[in-house]
Parts: C-alpha cells; sequence; structure tokens
C-alpha cells in the first residue's frame, strides 16, 4: 500500500511539473510572438539568437530551438543530470510547438503603437514564462548549461557569463534593428531577467541550485 501510494505520488508530481512547463511555455510563446517578434524587440541569449536567425536567414524558431537547445543541454548533461535534461528537452519541444501555434493564428491583441509598452509586457510575459519553467526545476532553453560550462572553464561567474552572452546578442541583432529597438529590447531583457530572478529566489527546485 505504501508502494503504491509512492507511486501515484510520483505520477502526480510528473504531471504536475509537466503542467507547469506547458503553462510557462504557452505565457513565454504568447509573449515572444505578440510582443517582441512583432514589434521588432529581442532578447539575450538563446531568445534573441532565434529572432536574429529567424529575420536574418528566415530560420523558424520553432525548428532552431529544438536543435540549438538539444545542442547546448547536451554540454551540460554531467553537471545537470538525467532528470534536467529531458525536462528541458520537453520545455524546448513545447515552446517549438505553442510558438508555432500563435504565429499560426497571428496576433491576438490590438497593435500598441508604444515601444516601451511592448517591451515592458514582452518582458513581463518572457520572465513570467521562463520562471514557471525555472520553478519545476528545469530550463527554458540551453543558454544555462552553456553559461554553466563557460563558467567552470573560465574564471567568469555566471551572472557576467550571462551579460557578455546577452551583450554578444544584443549586438548582433543591430544587423537587423536599429538601436532604438536595441534601447527597448535592452528594458525587455533586464525586466524578463529580475522576474526570472524573483522566480530562482522563492523555489527550492531552480537552476539557482543546481548550477551552485
Amino acid at each position: 500500500m505504501k508502494k503504491n501510494n509512492e507511486i501515484n505520488m510520483e505520477s502526480r508530481q510528473v504531471v504536475e511539473k509537466i503542467g507547469f512547463i506547458l503553462l510557462g511555455t504557452i505565457i513565454l510563446s504568447f509573449g515572444f510572438y505578440n510582443f517582441y517578434y512583432l514589434n521588432h524587440i529581442t532578447e539575450g541569449g538563446v531568445l534573441g539568437f532565434l529572432l536574429l536567425l529567424k529575420n536574418l536567414f528566415g530560420i523558424h524558431p520553432s525548428m532552431a530551438s529544438i536543435i540549438i537547445d538539444f545542442s547546448l543541454l547536451l554540454l551540460g548533461y554531467k553537471t545537470f543530470g538525467k532528470e534536467f535534461f529531458f525536462y528541458s528537452l520537453f520545455a524546448s519541444a513545447a515552446f517549438s510547438l505553442t510558438y508555432d501555434m500563435f504565429e499560426s493564428i497571428g496576433p491576438l491583441l490590438p497593435q500598441i503603437n508604444n515601444a516601451l509598452a511592448n517591451a515592458l509586457l514582452g518582458g513581463i510575459f518572457v520572465g513570467v514564462g521562463c520562471g514557471i519553467i525555472v520553478n519545476t526545476g528545469c530550463s527554458s532553453g540551453g543558454d544555462d548549461a552553456l553559461a554553466l560550462v563557460i563558467a567552470r572553464k573560465t574564471s567568469l561567474s555566471m551572472t557576467k557569463v550571462y551579460m557578455l552572452m546577452d551583450g554578444m546578442i544584443l549586438l548582433l541583432s543591430l544587423s537587423y534593428l536599429s538601436a532604438d529597438a536595441i534601447f527597448y529590447s535592452m528594458i525587455a531583457s533586464t525586466l524578463s531577467g529580475k522576474i526570472i530572478d524573483l522566480f530562482l529566489a522563492h523555489t527550492k527546485g531552480s537552476l539557482r541550485f543546481v548550477t551552485t
């Protein structure tokens, strides 16, 4: 009886975890498409790189995210562990499917002709979506694995690695975005990062505990 109860509890935890990952990816992809992509706002990390590939080479984010995230998560497989790795792959696949869904549907909100409002709303949606995913103990993208590997191989802290990665993506994004768009992208990226930090500060199963 005790063993059956333990199995049922584990099953409920898995279902709950998958449910939160799906919720997070829906919120993330909604904000990513409706506020970032449609309004020429970008992010740092993998999300910003996906937009860079989309705008420069026409590579669809839903396909690119799976390939990029799998490659980056594979780098940190030994450090993160099997459970983190596979749940993160699931999150990446869920993002691809939900982003493709929102792109197929098209814009769901009236156009907001205010760059600051779009940056703030996008940062909130992306931050909350990523935060919910991180709260389950996995990653919404492969940047975390890459940042960990770089931090381990150099004397740089995780925070500095993230800043460098985001800075590089934003600089590369100048190839298709104006300086004004990059400015608002920095606002969106900073806001989403702060929101994710709030999730990290209030959870035990977060990337903070995986990577420290």
